[in-house]
């Protein structure tokens, strides 16, 4: 095993095990404090929902989770592509399963491994567990098995039971024939079909594009052997209902003339020449991951008008099953259907194929940095990423459930039911995702001060992986090195600033320090003496143009490092100050918070210099700014300390810049509850909308509340982000982690990529 695939080992090893080992966890959704809450939550007060739910089981939907719980259930006889590695072995993937569900679709799961290859046993186990679900979702299991289990199951349960790895990737791919076929300008019923591979997923997506109205004598499926054929007497019942007559053996004479290749098998099995013997506006979804039957390289590079996809997320039109299953158990959960038949699945497809035909929003483009994302050759199916697909999939899941009578509830206000599907994912969830996406677009150059400290290591390791960033670190060589050594990191190309081995640099970036400050009272022995300081090296690399930005703090004070920001990079022209902002991502949304950095005893003047710098930075985000400015008082209530000051800068805001939709004097309650601010303060500019952007009346508050979100809530905080420099500057917490680090310099690379900063100070 290479150095590399021990560190992706160990790396993976770590993010399970770190922490609280595993994935995903039960929340308490009640009160449990007091005694009371305790009683009404067990003994003697749950007896009512007992007693509620024997006289009338579908209560149960009532008074208990099961509404909104999945199981995802697997036995381990056919685990990715790691094969039968066992029950016990697969739970991780389950867990990760799980944690997709809750993450895309606010789906709660139980992940429950089955020690049995007995296929009776099997369903007789999920049967006898089956009451606790609102759901079950079979995974993993083999073929030819899954049939049969997912078939009994479904027949003996009155809940909605899926196999994914059969149906989602039929759904998926049916979408994307749908809209290939339009763009190939294809009739489905026309079309000759070949498809390389013979397992649950290949069989599922074969029955479905012939629900769709491909002609079942238009579909040829291969296996290992070959074209499966009448001829063969090799045949279990799943591929002799697939068995052509044609006098064809082989794949290569399969293709010939073809207008769809599906591939669910190995790699590289397809080659130019067999594509180059396709049918004109050849349709090939090469879906064998990691690596596909043909390599998009070689694929698009056999002829111009192939209409191409695959597994990965580095191509163009992505299969990913993760655009279908949490959307479809959603939509069935919430009319508690009874199964989740051909209908529903069928809604799901053509809602996923209209989807793609809608113009892409800004921020799914932003979020891959293709502002050309439209309808075409490369986009026949949406991306996993667009907020969209559960205001889309869900609801037509859910109408198809109950036209064809499996629903046991209604839905009597479809907008309204699209609006609470929105509302329970939080606009931003994928925040970090978006901006991750878009820094690996143009990667800029990073300096780490601190270069030889573990972290910065195993941060940069992963920066390079995922290409994000081109990393300078200022250090020993032989330290980092022996670092790099010691835990095994795989850090190829690395760009290392030895000062003791760079004098003659070291002497220009004094030289230019000092020209920059004599003025300001630094001498020039002070100058030598500052650039000892790896702070002071990485800025003036930053300054001088020979690194894009910066990023310090694991064992450095942040003022310290903020005032040599300050003078060396310098405040915008417009600013006079530096803010602090952080980035609070929830179940809720995604929050912004500043200052909770620099500022301690803000006048009215740094607030509003503060609320401009951070509405900027928000709408960098792609996020529409609502801005609160927060104290203990609220809209004129007190006039003296904070709230004076508030009302100052609110009064100017409003008047030289209108654009910005900000309010205050407020607090925090009124600023979070919508409907408490309208219905006392209906005057308020921010009317019914929801607020996301918080600012504090002095550094205390912010840094109050920030410690309280990290400690005692169940939050993603992201920063401090440092705003108002003329370059990339970003300060790390003492404590931080190496997932701190890798965010903040995503964060530098896409500020770095702003070709000017946006500037609407009129300060």
């Amino acid at each position: 095993m290479g150095n590399n695939a021990k560190s992706k080992k160990e790396e993976a090893l770590l993010y399970h095990s770190e922490g609280r080992p595993g994935k995903i966890e039960v929340i308490p959704t009640k009160p449990y404090s007091t005694q009371k809450d305790l009683s009404l939550a067990y003994s003697p007060g749950v007896a009512e929902p007992c007693l509620a739910i024997e006289d009338n089981p579908d209560d149960a939907y009532k008074y208990t989770a099961k509404g909104n719980l999945v199981a995802v259930i697997s036995n381990g006889t056919a685990v990715l592509g790691l094969g039968d590695i066992g029950a016990m072995a697969g739970k991780p993937v389950m867990e990760g399963k799980g944690l997709l569900f809750k993450t895309f679709a606010d789906i709660d799961v139980f992940d429950i491994e089955v020690d049995t290859k007995d296929t009776d046993q099997f369903i007789e186990t999920v049967k006898n567990i089956s009451v606790t679900f609102g759901g079950i979702n079979l995974e993993d299991i083999k073929a030819p098995e899954c049939f049969e289990i997912e078939e009994r199951l479904k027949e003996e349960l009155s809940i909605p039971v899926m196999h994914d790895d059969q149906h989602g990737t039929a759904i998926i791919s049916s979408a994307a024939l749908l809209n290939a076929l339009e763009i190939a300008g294809k009739k489905i019923e026309e079309v000759q079909v070949v498809v390389n591979g013979a397992g649950a997923a290949a069989v599922s997506c074969a029955k479905l594009y012939i629900a769709l109205g491909v002609k079942p004598k238009n579909v040829i499926m291969c296996d290992s052997k070959g074209v499966i054929s009448t001829h063969r007497t090799d045949l279990n019942e799943s591929k002799k209902f697939f068995a052509t007559d044609r006098d064809i053996k082989t794949l290569t004479e399969a293709v010939v003339g073809a207008d769809v290749f599906l591939g669910l098998s190995v790699a590289n099995v397809l080659t130019q020449d067999m594509v180059r013997s396709m049918n004109t506006n050849p349709i090939v979804f090469a879906l064998a991951n990691p690596n596909p039957e043909i390599s998009y390289e070689k694929a698009i590079h056999s002829r111009p008008d192939i209409i191409f996809a695959t597994g990965r997320s580095d191509y163009p039109n992505q299969i990913n099953n993760v655009l279908g299953f949490p959307y479809i158990f959603r939509g069935a959960l919430d009319v508690q259907a009874q199964s989740i038949n051909e209908e529903m699945k069928l809604a799901a497809t053509y809602a996923l194929a209209e989807l793609t035909k809608e113009p892409v929003p800004e921020n799914v483009k932003m979020a891959y940095n293709d502002p050309s994302i439209a309808f075409g050759r490369n986009y026949i199916i949406p991306k996993p990423l667009d907020t969209r697909l559960i205001s889309r999939i869900a609801p037509a899941v859910a109408k198809a459930a109950i036209e064809s009578g499996v629903a046991r509830t209604g839905i009597e206000d479809w907008d309204a039911y699209r609006d609470q599907l929105e509302k329970r994912m939080g606009q931003d969830e994928r925040l970090m995702r978006r901006m991750t996406r878009k820094a690996k677009t143009n990667p800029k150059r990073i300096v780490f001060a601190e270069g030889a400290d573990i972290k910065t290591l195993m941060a940069v390791q992963e920066i390079l992986s995922e290409k994000i960033a081109h990393p300078i670190l200022i250090g020993n060589k032989t330290e980092i090195e022996a670092l790099q050594k010691q835990y095994k990191l795989e850090l190829p190309e690395l760009t290392i600033f030895d000062p003791a081995k760079e004098i003659d640099k070291i002497d220009q970036y004094t030289q230019s320090y000092y020209g920059k400050r004599q003025r300001k009272g630094v001498i020039l022995e002070q100058a030598k003496e500052l650039m000892k300081n790896p702070n002071f090296i990485g800025l003036m690399m930053v300054e001088s143009g020979e690194a894009d930005g910066f990023i310090s703090g694991i064992h450095s004070n942040y003022h310290d490092v903020l005032r040599a920001a300050k003078d060396i990079i310098g405040l915008r022209a417009c600013c006079k100050y530096a803010v602090g902002m952080h980035i609070v991502t929830n179940k809720k949304g995604t929050y912004f918070l500043a200052d909770t950095t620099v500022n301690s005893h803000p006048s009215a003047d740094t607030l509003e210099c503060v609320t401009v710098l951070t509405y900027e930075a928000v709408k960098q985000f792609n996020v529409e700014p609502v801005v609160a400015l927060t104290s203990y008082s609220n809209f004129g209530e007190y006039r003296l300390g904070s709230p004076a000051q508030i009302q100052e800068a609110v009064d100017t805001l409003h008047r030289k810049y209108p654009e910005i939709l900000v309010d205050g004097e407020m607090s925090a309650s009124i600023a979070f509850n919508t409907e408490l601010r309208q219905a006392r303060f209906p005057f308020s500019p921010l009317a019914d909308k929801d607020v996301n952007t918080i600012i504090f009346p002095n550094l205390s508050s912010g840094s109050i509340a920030l410690g309280v979100l990290q400690e005692l809530g169940n939050n993603e905080i992201i920063g401090p982000v440092l705003l108002g420099l003329n370059k990339p500057v970003h300060i790390l917490q003492m404590g931080c982690s190496v997932r701190d680090i890798v965010y903040m310099t995503t964060l530098a690379v896409t500020d770095a990529q702003k070709e000017m900063p946006v500037d609407m100070c009129r300060i």
